[in-house]
């Protein structure tokens, strides 16, 4: 069986190279800490649970979902006033199985092979992955080193007139930038001016620290008529493996979306939407106590790295601490190397695209004494290593 061509474009090395090195070390009997993937490991909300415990007892919840309960984008209307934003109910709200799942699909939606995608370099994979198996074409929006902002000025003017979708992502995976309102304005006021559709991946819209408030594009004046945006209930309510996500804005867009996944898939399980509808609309005191949670581990990781001689930029917002190799090293060789003398398992950052290089991913995701432990061995081999 030969593969298609468009999966035959999609580079697989280094995720699967670091997964057969943490196979190897656990068949020794030697641990791995995973700071590589940010999977939640806090406890989706009492309510969430009990909810879908409830439904999955009852036989009638295990139809075909089809579409989305009205219950579920009400709720996302209701949640999303948080961000100053009012969503009609009907047109600008889409049920999604995983935001990964809806972003992989837009793309198809909107683009015809040889059309031009914007995509910020580095960025999440998916935006290049999905733009590649549209057959259109990838353009990188280049991030500034220094500010974590898009360099909308780097881009040719022939590229902006070839341009038919841009995404950002704020909160970001994998800087963990937050966006200025001023960065958002501009993109709207570009996708205006160059007639594209502007995409936004909000999904950790509550993970952000220091008093520092989450902005939404769509509270943006005029964003609707150019832009959606994907949230999750992944991150904020620790439901990554439920799968359930939405997309908000522009209807016409979301109706596009809507048409392509009514031809490949048949909902999300009805308990599971029983379970967002209960996180989205039940009172909850855990926004502020999970950020407390994420923010000390922040902290205790950086400070640990800082003793042990690799100073990091402490993240503003999300589960993940982006970091510069120690002397600019290339990242898959130093990630590598890492997982195999140390166990300590990071992304590199060259799977977010080009300029990801010499910078590596880390995710925060256990407890503080763990996260002091792998700075220790990350310390132990670098005084090894490299002095």
């Amino acid at each position: 069986m030969t593969p298609s061509d468009r999966l035959n474009q999609l580079p697989d090395g280094v995720f699967q190279e670091l997964a057969i090195a943490a196979h190897e070390r656990r068949k020794k009997g030697l641990d791995v800490i995973d700071l590589s993937v940010g999977s939640p490991d806090l406890p989706p909300p009492p309510h969430a649970v009990e909810a879908l415990i409830r439904a999955a007892q009852d036989p009638r919840e295990y139809r075909y979902a089809i579409t989305a309960l009205p219950e579920f984008h009400e709720a996302v209307a209701r949640f999303y006033e948080r961000y100053g934003v009012t969503l009609d109910p009907e047109r600008e709200i889409l049920q999604l199985a995983g935001s990964q799942d809806g972003l992989s699909h837009l793309a198809l939606t909107i683009l015809n092979p040889g059309d031009v995608a914007l995509i910020p370099d580095p960025g999440y994979p998916i935006y290049d992955a999905g733009v590649r198996l549209a057959g259109a074409r990838v353009e990188p929006i280049p991030v500034d080193a220094e500010t974590l902002q898009p360099r909308f000025d780097a881009i040719p003017p022939e590229v902006w007139r070839q341009a038919k979708m841009m995404v950002l992502n704020f909160p970001s995976n994998p800087t963990a930038a937050i966006a200025t309102r001023g960065t958002l304005e501009r993109a709207v006021a570009l996708a205006k001016q160059h007639d594209l559709l502007l995409v936004h991946d909000f999904a950790y819209s509550e993970l952000v620290f220091d008093g520092v408030q989450p902005i939404s594009i769509l509270s943006i004046p005029g964003a609707k008529e150019v832009a959606i945006e994907f949230n999750s209930l992944s991150k904020t309510y620790n439901l990554a493996g439920a799968r359930i996500a939405y997309a908000v804005g522009c209807p016409d867009a979301l109706a596009a979306l809507r048409k392509l996944k009514s031809h490949i898939d048949f909902g999300v399980f009805l308990p599971v939407q029983r379970a967002a509808i209960a996180a989205l609309t039940t009172p909850w005191d855990g926004y502020e106590r999970q950020r407390a949670v994420y923010a000390e581990r922040r902290d205790a990781l950086c400070e640990a790295l800082g003793e042990a001689g690799w100073p990091v930029r402490k993240p503003a917002a999300t589960m993940f601490l982006w970091a510069q190799t120690p002397g600019g090293q290339p990242s898959y060789p130093f990630a590598l190397a890492l997982l195999k003398e140390t166990g300590v398992a990071v992304t590199p950052g060259i799977a977010f695209g080009s300029r990801g290089e010499g910078h590596v991913r880390m995710a925060f995701v256990h407890d503080i004494p763990v996260l002091r432990e792998a700075a220790r061995r990350i310390g132990a081999w670098l005084r090894q290593h490299h002095g």
